[in-house]
């Protein structure tokens, strides 16, 4: 009974011996390593493990990077697994670059990469340069026409500048600048259409590629459509502008009439009401005349005379005009 124990327990203890082997020292990577001509020390497996870093994301890429002919150690690669960064596509951007003849350095590569770029699609651009087909651009020429253009820049990464270099969208945003520039600049939009090669050259003059992660190869302008009448729609809203303005003043000065016009109705009936107040008290100054024997009944009557007379003489002058208006119509 007792050596059947120690044998179950000897049994259990090497099966746990051979599982803690197994998953320390991955026999298979260290195999194919070992036969790829790329060998890894059972030692750095173990390390690996210790580390938490998975040995099959360190050991493939060491792989394929000596079957390329690059000699990349193995702590570099954990190094850079530890930052953070992505192993395999670091060592597939190395292996592409060499093959393309394009100067690229692991640490530079390690760089790009932890600096959030795609270091493997940027040594793809650089053999295969990207298209970039810019939004419509809407500029007004100096005619008052608007033109509506759609470019394509051939860009192509510059591996140099990759690390705080600015991306595509500093691109559209720097052509499209420089078409509205170019379009504004322009005495007609005939000009622009007779010539839209105008355009790029201008664009490319400008250096637009200056601080970004790109090189620009060409600007080619797609289409340019005319769009609306911008300068007639201008002058149209400035004249309805000045139609308005025009009529506030215009009402402005209406209603300063029509309060000059009240006000002097309103002087024309105060100055009646003093004259009919005057005119009220002509009787009684008589009367007190009469009383304290300055006015004479004679003085009264002689005033009544002349009254008259002044009347009539008004009345007959009144009438001869009349008469004498009478015959030119009449001869006429």
């Amino acid at each position: 009974m007792g050596n059947g124990l120690s044998i179950f327990v000897l049994t259990g203890i090497i099966l746990f011996v051979l599982i803690l082997f197994g998953y320390f020292i991955p026999i298979r990577l260290w195999l194919a390593a070992m036969f790829s001509g790329a060998p890894v020390g059972l030692f750095s497996l173990i390390g690996m493990r210790i580390r938490r870093v998975p040995p099959k994301l360190i050991v493939e890429p060491r792989i394929s990077a000596v079957k390329a002919g690059l000699d990349i150690s193995v702590e570099a690669l954990e190094a850079h697994y530890l930052a953070g960064g992505n192993v395999a596509r670091v060592v597939n951007a190395l292996i592409s670059a060499d093959k393309a003849g394009i100067k690229l350095g692991l640490e530079r590569a390690c760089a790009i990469d932890l600096a959030g770029r795609d270091v493997l699609e940027a040594v793809k651009m650089s053999v295969n340069p990207k298209v970039i087909t810019t939004p419509m651009v809407a500029a007004v020429a100096q005619d008052g026409i608007q033109l509506k253009a759609i470019s394509r820049v051939t860009v192509r990464a510059n591996i140099d500048r990759l690390v705080g270099g600015a991306g595509e969208e500093t691109i559209i945003a720097r052509v499209g600048e420089g078409i509205v520039t170019t379009i504004g600049s322009s005495a007609t939009y005939e000009l622009v259409l007779e010539n839209p090669d105008s355009i790029s050259k201008r664009v490319l003059e400008k250096g637009l590629d200056s601080g970004t992660a790109f090189e620009i190869l060409s600007i080619d302008i797609a289409d340019v459509d005319v769009g609306a009448n911008v300068g007639a729609s201008l002058q149209i809203d400035q004249a309805e502008a000045d139609k308005k303005v025009a009529q506030a003043r215009a009402e402005s000065r209406r209603a300063m009439a029509v309060a000059l016009e009240q006000e002097m109705k309103a002087r024309t009936q105060e100055m009646r009401a003093k004259f009919l107040e005057a005119e009220a008290q002509v009787p009684l100054a008589m009367a007190e005349a009469f009383r304290q024997g300055n006015l004479g009944i004679m003085d009264y009557y002689r005033m009544k005379n002349i009254e008259a007379d002044t009347t009539m003489r008004d009345s007959i002058s009144q009438t001869g005009q009349a008469k004498d208006s009478g015959e030119e119509g009449g001869e006429s």
